[in-house]
């Protein structure tokens, strides 16, 4: 099986590795069928574990072009796929007419519908588009539920229907990524278009691996103990665990900082780097004893 994204799971965490993505074995043989079988990839995990980071490292690692449609409450097809830019056409009509060449109704909407009009959005820009693209959907679990409906069309046939103009389907299929906080549950026709990850914070010597690669200067012992301290954190009851991205904000404060040792001192007086609310910090202090 051959595949124009990666040529091998081996060839994915490498290549992905030059951009700084750490993945494990079944990221890596998940991204690459992902290619190979041109279905899209659903990524599933806590807010922080590096789904979007995978997607735009995938786009980094290929040269390929990234477009994202971030998801939101209230999300429609006007900003999904396309919608008309209605002011153009309303001057268009009104030229027509002032000019009175007698041009009827007909031959007017057939003119007012056509790509001089057309505002597309992220999912119809990425169809249509010839050279290599990774379309990124991040945070779907946070639209409504009728919205997945307009996802069908473009993860199981890589195609938009447009009704003023008929069908768009991708010349070249986009390597698609759908993210999920799993806010809530996705509808089974979502998932069985789907191939399917779920990323959970990595151990502790991945993620030692991770922030090593991403701080300079970082030695061994202190980015040991900038782990074990962050997965202490996670195990807490809080609103929001830290996150990589967090973890590795944290060390380089460590290095702005110049400080040497994590000690509990060190740690309350950084903590707002990686708990940002109140009660988090306060359970962490009285949890695990560290000095106000």
């Amino acid at each position: 099986m051959s595949s124009s994204w990666f040529a091998s799971p081996a060839d994915a965490t490498a290549r992905l590795a030059e951009v700084g993505y750490l993945a494990d074995e079944a990221a890596s043989t998940t991204t690459f069928l992902a290619g190979a079988l041109e279905k899209p990839l659903l990524l599933e995990g806590p807010a922080g574990v590096g789904k979007t980071e995978l997607a735009k490292a995938v786009a980094r690692a290929t040269g390929a072009e990234l477009v994202r449609l971030q998801c939101y409450e209230g999300l429609d097809e006007a900003r999904a796929l396309y919608e008309w830019n209605y002011k153009k056409q309303l001057l268009r009509i009104q030229a027509s007419q002032a000019s009175g060449d007698g041009q009827g109704w007909d031959a007017t909407h057939d003119d007012i519908f056509t790509d001089e009009f057309l505002l597309t959005r992220p999912l119809l820009t990425a169809i249509r588009r010839e050279e290599p693209t990774v379309l990124l959907i991040d945070e779907v679990d946070k639209t409504d539920v009728e919205v997945e409906g307009l996802l069908l069309e473009v993860l199981s046939d890589f195609q938009v229907t447009i009704p003023e103009l008929g069908t768009v389907t991708a010349v070249r299929r986009p390597f698609v990524v759908l993210t999920s906080n799993a806010s809530r549950e996705l509808s089974e026709a979502v998932k069985r278009r789907c191939l399917y990850l779920h990323l959970d914070y990595p151990d502790l010597e991945r993620e030692r691996a991770i922030i090593r690669s991403q701080v300079a200067g970082l030695d061994e012992a202190l980015a040991t103990q900038l782990v074990a301290m962050v997965a202490r954190l996670r195990e807490l009851e809080l609103k929001k665990a830290p996150s990589i991205a967090e973890s590795v904000d944290w060390a380089r404060t460590l290095i702005a900082l110049e400080i040497r040792d994590l000690d509990d001192a060190a740690v309350s007086r950084t903590l707002g780097v990686v708990l940002k609310h109140a009660s988090d910090a306060e359970r962490a202090v009285k949890e695990l004893r560290l000095p106000r």
